[in-house]
């Protein structure tokens, strides 16, 4: 059996951090993309997102077509989109079944992770759901401590 990344990001941090982890782990990777993508300045898709949670509104995306029978451990990514997992991330989960899968989440964010893991473990509640990864960044740059990230990528290998 195989581990699999599968990701979403805005700014590109997320998408970077997947890279880096798939091919530590050697896994096969998948971007979630929405349909309609995120448009305007920053302010305003911030505004737009925190309206997208509030309302628990699911943006439609395109499809990934994933054998899901292939792989056993599945690598979640997101970034925090107010305190919890980008929309994008819910419409993926909210349309496929991960029972039985082991998944290791994982979320970029500029300051607070808010409930993303325990949304992670809720919505995946059929599934065997690991320690998540917090990786917090300062515009472009990671602020956590390279070290965290492997510590956590050894337990996955």
């Amino acid at each position: 059996m195989k581990a699999v990344v599968i990701f979403y990001s805005l700014g590109g941090n997320t998408r970077q951090i997947s890279r880096l982890i798939s091919k530590y782990t050697n896994a096969d990777i998948f971007e979630i993309e929405t349909v309609e993508p995120y448009k305007g300045s920053y302010e305003s898709i911030v505004d737009q997102g925190q309206k997208e949670i509030n309302t628990g509104f699911m943006p439609k995306i395109k499809p990934l077509n994933i054998d899901f029978s292939k792989y056993d451990t599945i690598i979640l990514g997101t970034p925090v989109w107010w305190y919890t997992f980008a929309p994008a991330m819910k419409s993926f989960l909210s349309s496929v079944n991960l029972s039985g899968k082991t998944i290791y989440p994982f979320a970029t964010n500029g300051g607070w992770i808010g409930h993303t893991f325990k949304d992670f473990a809720k919505i995946c509640k059929d599934a065997l759901v690991k320690e998540g990864l917090n990786l917090e960044f300062s515009g472009k740059t990671m602020v956590t401590n390279k070290k965290v990230l492997e510590n956590w990528l050894k337990n996955i290998k």
